[in-house]
């Protein structure tokens, strides 16, 4: 930390890596359980670095200034370790400007979110320039975007196995070269489509078994469908990810009613808007908006930790949210709809030059991806 990062810093509005504060103060429990809040919240909240600056009033930016003897690095230090699991790196720097003393606590990226606050178990993240207590599907979103758990493989203990269709099951172990008159029940175990129950009384499908095979997952997971918005109007489709597809590629095509479209490119987007959708998020499904000028596409689900558009942009090839879905339905689809790999929106974005731009848009805040994509309006 030097004192032209110090000025960009200063530059800057609070939001979810930085925020400034008056003063720190650590002769209390409250106090000290205030901080490491903060530097859990910004630990845990996506993107880099994070930074407290203080010594600056935090709404009006005015610069105050702090007693340096107050600020010693190593009872910082030790408030974080005693509050933070596992612990968080952080560093303390002192730095003069404007004739006054400014501290600024740096909150390092890390690599085994997510945190948690020792004394109470909870974990928090940063919401805007607020910290607050993360939400249930918040926590699983950390706990799977490194690799903790896998969401697809979990039991639907209530679901049963006739929510499963056997067809396409069928059709999955031929392209893996299995022959078989009726899907094993240790074979689909083993492919994590289903899962022995808790009490040990049988088989049920798992979230991942349902998405993919299921015969309508809407009724064990609501999230699970789509909607098209045009003229005033909307459909929802409900399936699972591929026969969505299909339905939606069909539906599409007999609206848009124009041949030069590139409809494999829209197909694309929206077969990866279906798979790579944050399936914890049960309060909407994906979204396509048909306007005379564009089509937006929206899914839940905001770029993951170390992604970014220009990953997506540049054809670079980011780690995926739901990699087990998309493992398997690479070999699911013969119609090969899915992103490959090194391609990106790269692909995309070549098969409407010409026509508009295409624009990918990341939301962290609504924990939303969109991706809007130009029509001559025809």
């Amino acid at each position: 930390m030097d004192i032209n990062k110090l000025m960009r810093l200063l530059k800057r509005e609070e939001g979810p890596k930085l925020d400034f504060k008056a003063e720190i103060n650590l002769s209390t429990y409250g106090e000290k359980k205030e901080l490491a809040k903060d530097v859990i919240a910004m630990a845990n909240s996506r993107g880099g670095r994070g930074y407290i600056v203080f010594g600056v009033e935090d709404k009006t930016k005015k610069i105050l200034g702090i007693n340096p003897k107050d600020y010693k690095e190593e009872q910082i230090q030790q408030v974080i370790y005693n509050r933070c699991d596992p612990p968080v790196a952080v560093s303390v720097d002192l730095i003069e400007f404007k004739e006054k003393t400014l501290g600024v606590l740096t909150i390092y990226k890390s690599n085994h979110r997510p945190h948690q606050m020792i004394q109470n178990g909870a974990f928090y993240i940063r919401r805007g320039s607020t910290t607050d207590k993360a939400r249930r599907n918040e926590i699983a979103n950390l706990l799977q975007e490194n690799g903790l758990m896998t969401y697809e493989t979990v039991v639907l203990k209530n679901a049963g196995l006739d929510e499963i269709d056997e067809e396409f099951v069928k059709n999955y172990f031929k392209r893996l070269g299995v022959i078989s008159e009726s899907p094993s029940e240790i074979l689909m175990e083993a492919l994590g489509i289903i899962g022995e129950k808790v009490e040990g009384d049988g088989y049920s499908p798992t979230i991942g078994g349902l998405l993919l095979f299921g015969k309508n997952p809407f009724i064990r997971l609501p999230q699970v469908h789509a909607k098209v918005v045009h003229n005033d109007k909307v459909d929802f489709f409900y399936g699972n990810i591929l026969s969505m597809l299909d339905d939606i590629s069909k539906f599409l095509k007999d609206l848009i009613k124009d041949k030069e479209y590139p409809f494999e490119a829209l197909e694309e987007v929206i077969a990866n808007a279906l798979v790579h959708r944050d399936y914890l998020d049960n309060s909407r499904g994906v979204t396509i908006n048909i306007a005379p000028k564009f089509i937006e596409i929206t899914n839940p689900g905001a770029l993951i930790a170390d992604n970014s558009v220009y990953l997506f942009s540049k054809g670079n090839n980011p780690y995926r949210r739901n990699s087990w879905l998309y493992q398997r339905v690479l070999t699911l689809d013969y119609k090969k709809r899915f992103m490959k790999s090194g391609i990106g929106m790269k692909r995309i974005k070549n098969s409407f030059v010409g026509m508009g731009r295409v624009k990918f848009i990341n939301i962290g805040s609504q924990n939303l991806f969109k991706v809007l994509l130009p029509r001559n309006g025809k």
